[in-house]
């Protein structure tokens, strides 16, 4: 029965994205501190998921989510599964203490100012706790994926975006206004005159380095040279099919980001960096380009610092979801 096995405890897991909220049941090893990571992988159960709409505005993805969680914890009990409690990874900057969406990109229009423990409150009484999306998948990856058995992670993901989370002894560090590890928006001199997420055209790593910046990166270069392409995995297809222009620009893009994460590692000084997201799975000359970026930026003692593909998927966030609810109500207790 799932929930109930001696080995650990079920939390309700989800996941809140631009494109579709996951959820699942995340059985977590029992017994264990978070950094530590137990002795077995947790196992992530009846996962499914539900389109967020963005489009419908953040009402609806709020009213959305309470009514899946309505019909996940049905399920549970249906199921027989014993849900000791709620994690979220939730996009955007959320407040853990208030459970307020305190800032949102224009991907999920008037999702900043949601409240999301009021709403729960209003169709459960198990306790509750958000983490951003991206935190949720370093929390995952730290506890429980690559970074496993190390006290300092830097979890890297190189997504539709670039995120990062910075997880010190199992928790997460968010800094004084929730923002801490936006790796996309560190300099970088390759993303000047793209516009990023964020608007500025300055010049930050994210929109030459994530799947839409290599993209937007090629179709910057390829004049009447070759036919621009449709998203990232494209140019990853033409690199390696051979096609020069492809590989410069896989090169150029990973280095710079490699650069980037180099300088994070001069300023964290982390056991372990971890790089999860579709863009990771672009190959050894993406991979090449990124630790050589690396190597050219990180002071010497930096240098050999583990860089490492991350290990769990799509499941990360449920997972660091789940253990950030059982960090909380752990510490909650005492």
């Amino acid at each position: 029965m799932i929930g109930m096995s001696s080995e650990g405890m079920t939390y309700l897991a989800f996941d809140v994205g631009g494109t579709k909220i996951a959820s699942g049941f995340v059985t977590l090893p029992g017994g264990e501190s978070v950094s530590a990571g137990g002795g077995w992988t947790p196992r992530v159960e009846a996962r499914c998921e539900i389109p967020t709409e963005a489009s419908r505005g953040g009402d609806d993805i709020r009213k959305r989510l309470t009514a899946f969680a309505s019909r996940q914890i049905i399920r549970a009990h249906d199921e027989g599964v014993h849900i000791r409690g709620i994690g979220i990874a939730a996009a955007g900057v959320p407040d853990s203490v208030t459970g307020v969406i305190v800032s949102a990109t224009d991907i999920l229009p008037g999702w900043r100012g949601q409240r999301i423990y009021d709403a729960f409150a209003e169709v459960t009484s198990l306790p509750v706790y958000m983490v951003g999306d991206v935190g949720a998948h370093g929390l995952g990856e730290a506890g429980y994926g690559a970074g496993r058995g190390h006290g300092i992670v830097l979890s890297i993901g190189v997504g539709t975006g670039i995120g990062g989370a910075i997880v010190v002894d199992g928790a997460l560090f968010s800094g004084a206004r929730g923002v801490a590890g936006h790796a996309g928006h560190v300099p970088s001199a390759l993303g000047r005159g793209f516009v990023c997420s964020c608007g500025t055209r300055d010049g930050h790593i994210e929109p030459v380095a994530s799947g839409t910046g290599l993209r937007d990166l090629y179709n910057s270069r390829c004049g009447s040279t070759a036919e621009p392409v449709r998203d990232g995995a494209q140019v990853a297809a033409r690199a390696a099919a051979g096609e020069p222009l492809a590989v410069r620009t896989i090169e150029d893009s990973a280095r710079a980001l490699g650069e980037c994460v180099g300088g994070m590692g001069n300023l964290i000084d982390p056991d372990v960096i971890v790089v999860s997201g579709s863009v990771a799975k672009a190959g050894p000359l993406w991979w090449n380009a990124l630790r050589a970026g690396f190597e050219d930026s990180a002071l010497q003692l930096v240098r050999s610092t583990l860089l490492v593909k991350g290990e769990l998927g799509g499941s990360a966030p449920l997972i660091g979801a789940a253990a950030a609810a059982r960090r909380h109500m752990e510490q909650w207790r005492e």
